[in-house]
Order: structure tokens, then sequence, then C-alpha cells
């Protein structure tokens, strides 16, 4: 079953998950979180043996990531993870506002009360991971990835555009990716954004929920940019 491709780690594996599927996720979940870290060399022999598939699959894996700039084919000498810079940051945060922004007015014109009660559901499950973070629990950071990207979804999932949410999706995790990357947690300007984005999602704000998500992902750019490994990037 293929949902929005955010959240890849967030799957449960079913039985109509092809193990080309299977491994595109778990690859696409190593390079968000940083396991494969940015400019690493992807060798294609000691790949096929820690994801245990053929070398033929493994490239069309590769490429299909290549697609969406979290690997760079290069020709004769292979594959490598895609290196970040300020500049592709400042990119994504601007796509991500565009849609998701977009996204919020026509979910919030639509929306019904399953559509609130999902909302409600992922917000609960989203703070108490926080807290736990909040708290110095930092083994949460995994859950809280995965509840994040749940509740933003749960906004704008009365959208009903396929097309928008898929793109809204890879946005979202590829500047996750630059979030990881810093390694440290915003605390609790998040949570009381995300407190604040819940409330008016609820009310149907769509212009309060547009300047949260903007303000929202220009502070997390700037929380991003404050890191040192960040500091000389072009």
């Amino acid at each position: 079953m293929r949902e929005e491709r955010s959240g890849e780690f967030e799957r449960v594996n079913d039985l109509s998950e092809s193990v080309s599927d299977a491994v595109f996720r778990r690859l696409r979940q190593d390079i968000i979180l940083g396991t494969l870290p940015p400019g690493s060399k992807i060798k294609l022999e000691k790949a096929r043996e820690r994801y245990s598939i053929s070398i033929s699959s493994l490239r069309e894996i590769l490429c299909r990531l290549s697609a969406e700039n979290l690997v760079l084919a290069e020709g004769q000498r292979g594959f490598e993870v895609s290196p970040v810079s300020r500049q592709e940051l400042a990119e994504l945060a601007d796509l991500r506002i565009v849609l998701e922004c977009h996204a919020i007015g026509l979910s919030f014109a639509t929306g019904d009360l399953e559509w609130e009660g999902s909302i409600v559901a992922a917000h609960h499950r989203l703070a108490a991971v926080e807290r736990r973070l909040l708290a110095g629990d930092i083994a949460r950071t995994i859950d809280w990835v995965r509840c994040d990207w749940e509740f933003h979804r749960a906004i704008v999932a009365a959208s009903k555009s396929t097309t928008l949410l898929q793109h809204l999706s890879s946005v979202f995790d590829r500047f996750l990716r630059y979030h990881m990357l810093a390694g440290s947690f915003r605390g609790n300007a998040v949570v009381d954004d995300h407190k604040l984005l819940f409330e008016r999602a609820l009310a149907r704000d769509a212009d309060g929920a547009r300047q949260i998500i903007t303000s929202h992902v220009r502070n997390g750019v700037e929380h991003i940019l404050r890191e040192p490994q960040f500091l000389s990037k072009p």
C-alpha cells in the first residue's frame, strides 16, 4: 500500500509491499535521517549487502532517489548522497510554505468531523512525544519525526489532492533532512507552534494557520543555520 511518500519511516510493511519498495523506503530513510551523510559515496557492492537486494534493483532505486534530488548519479563514477547547501535549504523552505499554505486553504474548506478527529488524535500523539523530548529523552527523536509529519499531514489531508500531497511530502522530508543533520530539537518554540496550528485548524482559521506555518518554517531555517556545520555552506 503506497501513501504519500513523506514519513517513509513511519510505514509498516504489508503483504503488498515489494522488496524493491521496502529497500527504497529504508535507503530513503537512511538519507533523510543522516545515517548516510551528505556527499558520501554509495558503493553498490556494500549497499547490496546492507540492503539485501540485487545490483540492478539497487540502481533503479538510486535513480528514483535521484529524481527527488536525494542522490546524485555521477555517470561512470556511480552514486553519492546529495550534498546540502544554504541555497537548497532556502528553496525547500519557500516551496514548503507555498505548498502547505495552499493545501491548508483547500483542506479547511472541505474538512469534516472525521478530519477534525484525525487532527485531534495526531496532535495528541505529537504533544506526548514532544513532552518526552523536552524532558531530555532524545531517543524519542525518531518518534517525533513520524508524529510531526502525521500532524501536518492530518491538517492538509482534506485537500483531496493526491498530487499536491505527494509533492508536499517529498519537500517536507527533504527539509526535514536539514533538521536531522542539525541534530537539535527546537524545544518549546516548536511545541507552541504546533499548539497554535492545532487551534487554528479546529477554528478553520486558514489565514491564521498560514501565518503560523510561514513563521514555523522560517524559524526552523534560522535554527538550522545557527548550527556550526552550516555556517560555512554556500
